[in-house]
């Protein structure tokens, strides 16, 4: 049967259900293709549900804890049943909201996997979805004909080539969403973001956890002020780092219940191994060669609107290899949608993208590192505030934490900023805001911060950066 749209989006995650509801509010005729659930990785395997298994390692971390705040600390019983079933249930409302918003705005959901034809009897042009159904065979194709396409597909976990993902010794971050018990020593290769969130989740829940990262910082992207302050605060919580240690086939024994990692100092035999050494786009198998779309390292190209070589369609998030955030990846949405209605988007500014890492401490960032302005011989000044310096956070035991602003010498525009912290996820939102606006140093400094407030450390950077700091 053929369906006719303005729209088909093959993806259902949050780029895809969010520039579903962008083209509803634009009068556009919409479907999204999503061959399992609305919501994608982010809600089903990413960050939704990591967050959750997070707060529930927090509450164990602060009861075993608890005696810095006067009250007796307790070794906390760790269910991990109750843990994914909490998990589960937070997963299942955010889903059911994603839901309730497509019938809301009249947005059409097929199930199946979502393959581009190119010109057919259908359109001279490049672009119909059929929409197939793999596990019934008999089923026919549903045909969208469209005017747009947005590709939307995600990504998926990247395997080591010689250490493959088995889901019971080597594990993907999916395969970390049933984990059924916490491992009493794990390894997780790889000390970017996903690993070290997982690093900490599993440390607080009781594991002995040992992170390998084959070069010579972990979150080799962000700042190396923040990268070994990071590192320093998990140690102390028991995390074991190796770093510069490049893993190879000959380095690794694996028998039933165990994998075995050779390290320079001897080896070390663990229950489980958890593979985190980034993310690849899906790009297989959806009809790319009937199109003119080029892709760059496996990631499909586009322009500032998120076009292809083929106008009428589109791709965004992880599938095109931008920063691989879910609020990239909707705002990337936005601005595709909103240019195929002619509604002339601004184009996104990565600049100004927030950065999270929600370890504990909590870890974010905006703008450029130190070591990217080296690179571009630019010009700049460092200004760094303890949260010593702020009394909320000294009453939230995250008084190791600190700030730090870069900032252009002469016209004071923030470059970037780092901060170390408890709140830190959120309060870069308000350095988020300073950056859309274009807001100088000093007018972050001279707002006017509620006390007390873990925020002040942002009115104290911007004070700070014209050398009149109050509390530094």
């Amino acid at each position: 049967m053929a369906y006719e749209y303005d729209l088909v989006i093959l993806g259902g995650g949050t780029a895809g259900y969010v520039a579903a509801i962008k083209a509803g509010q634009a009068g556009l005729r919409t479907a999204i293709v999503e061959k399992e659930k609305l919501g994608g990785t982010c809600l089903h395997k990413g960050c939704i549900p990591t967050k959750s298994m997070l707060k529930s390692a927090e509450v164990a971390n602060t009861m075993k804890h608890a005696d810095i705040f006067g009250i007796g600390a307790v070794e906390p019983e760790i269910d991990m049943t109750k843990i994914q079933e909490r998990k589960r249930d937070v997963v299942d409302q955010m889903y059911n909201g994603v839901k309730h918003l497509m019938k809301k705005h009249k947005v059409d959901v097929f199930n199946g996997h979502g393959r581009i034809l190119g010109p057919s009897i259908f359109s001279p042009m490049a672009g119909t979805v059929a929409v197939e159904h793999p596990e019934d065979e008999e089923a026919e194709s549903e045909i969208l004909i469209n005017q747009h396409v947005m590709i939307a597909t995600g990504s998926h976990p990247r395997p080591l080539p010689f250490l493959p993902f088995d889901g019971n010794l080597v594990l993907s971050s999916d395969d970390m969403m049933t984990l059924d018990h916490v491992p009493s020593r794990m390894a997780i290769i790889g000390g970017g973001v996903i690993g070290l969130e997982f690093a900490s989740i599993l440390t607080d829940l009781g594991a002995h956890v040992t992170v390998v990262e084959a070069g010579s910082q972990i979150i080799p992207h962000e700042d190396k002020d923040v990268a070994g302050a990071l590192k320093k605060a998990l140690e102390a919580q028991g995390v074991v780092f190796k770093i510069g240690i490049a893993l190879d086939e000959e380095r690794i024994k694996k028998d039933e219940s165990t994998i075995t990692l050779q390290f320079d100092e001897g080896e070390e035999t663990f229950d489980k191994a958890l593979i985190a050494i980034g993310r690849a786009p899906n790009t297989e198998d959806l009809g790319l060669g009937n199109t003119k779309i080029q892709l760059d390292g496996g990631y499909i190209s586009t322009n500032a609107y998120y076009q292809t070589k083929d106008a009428n369609i589109y791709a965004v998030g992880d599938v095109i290899g931008n920063m691989q955030l879910a609020h990239v990846a909707t705002k990337e949405a936005v601005t595709a949608v909103e240019h195929m209605a002619e509604h002339r988007p601004y184009t996104l500014d990565y600049n100004a993208v927030p950065r999270c890492i929600y370890t504990h401490p909590e870890v974010a960032s905006i703008g450029m590192t130190e070591q990217i302005l080296k690179e571009k011989g630019m010009e700049y000044s460092i200004h760094k505030v303890p949260f010593a310096a702020v009394g909320k956070a000294v009453i939230s035991h995250g008084d190791k934490g600190f700030g730090k602003i870069l900032v252009e010498p002469e016209t004071k525009d923030i470059l970037g900023l780092s901060l170390v912290g408890p709140g830190a996820t959120e309060l870069i939102n308000e350095a988020a805001l300073a950056k859309f606006l274009d807001a100088s140093a000093l007018e972050i400094g001279s707002a006017i911060h509620a006390h007390p407030s873990i925020g002040e450390v942002l009115m104290e950077l911007g004070l700070d950066a014209e050398g009149i700091g109050i509390h530094v």
